[in-house]
């Protein structure tokens, strides 16, 4: 247990960013490290605490984690939820890859505006690709008790629009789609042009690898993506993937 122990201790020192990196300051990269955030990202990030820090600063590990929290959420822009005005029909439309999370999301958010916040909402889906994709939000809706409109064509979104323009959120549900797919992400762009989306939500799962999720954010800005939104938090073991992820986008 010892020699596991010594092992372990020489390893982080190893990683450290400076061999003379104060306690506080080698500490707190090492839960940068535990947070699942690349070492490369952690040496950037004490490096920029580092520089701004008075030599008193740097026996205060509370003051530094701070600064370091900070740091992290200024290169994170919330767009905050999604605004709804009586009267003024919004369509929110939820696009990404498969297994996201995409419909049990739509679900939260209409129960959300339309339970919790009275609003109109109405649901468009054009999943018509996987097995009991449209009865599971057929479920959902008949719960809730919303309108909702399955699509096939660009020509019957336009339809399904209409129908629906007197409400005040339609929330549209797609099929999942993989980002090397460059023809059914297409087809996805002319859909969501038909149905003239005044929001794209590119749905994300954070227990993937950073590498796949900025692989589907680039190929999923084609489709007009204003937003990301997050699935799986809970199933998660560390988010510092996002940060990389962010900047890349």
């Amino acid at each position: 247990d010892l020699q596991a122990m010594v092992s372990e201790l020489y390893r982080q020192r190893e990683h450290s960013p400076s061999p003379e990196l104060p306690e506080s300051l080698f500490l707190l990269f090492t839960d940068l490290i535990d947070a699942e955030i690349s070492e490369e990202l952690a040496r950037e990030l004490i490096d920029r605490v580092r520089q701004g820090a008075g030599n008193g600063d740097l026996g205060d590990p509370v003051l530094l984690k701070a600064r370091i929290a900070r740091m992290i959420e200024d290169e994170i822009e919330v767009t905050g939820p999604i605004r709804v005005t009586p009267g003024e029909r919004r369509l929110v439309a939820l696009v990404g890859p498969t297994g996201v999370g995409k419909t049990t999301t739509i679900a939260k958010l209409a129960g959300n505006f339309h339970l919790r916040e009275h609003r109109r909402v109405g649901l468009i889906t054009v999943d018509t690709y996987r097995i009991a994709a449209v009865e599971q939000l057929r479920t959902y809706a008949d719960i809730i008790d919303l309108p909702m409109e399955v699509v096939s064509t660009p020509r019957e979104m336009q339809q399904a629009v209409d129908r629906l323009s007197d409400l005040d959120l339609i929330l549209m549900d797609t099929a999942g789609r993989s980002p090397r797919d460059e023809v059914k992400i297409q087809e996805l762009r002319t859909m969501l042009a038909e149905a003239n989306a005044d929001e794209v939500h590119l749905v994300l799962s954070s227990v993937n690898s950073i590498e796949s999720m900025k692989k589907a954010a680039r190929q999923f800005a084609d489709v007009g993506v204003t937003s990301l939104v997050l699935t799986k938090l809970d199933e998660a073991t560390g988010l510092g993937n996002l940060i990389p992820l962010l900047r890349s986008c």
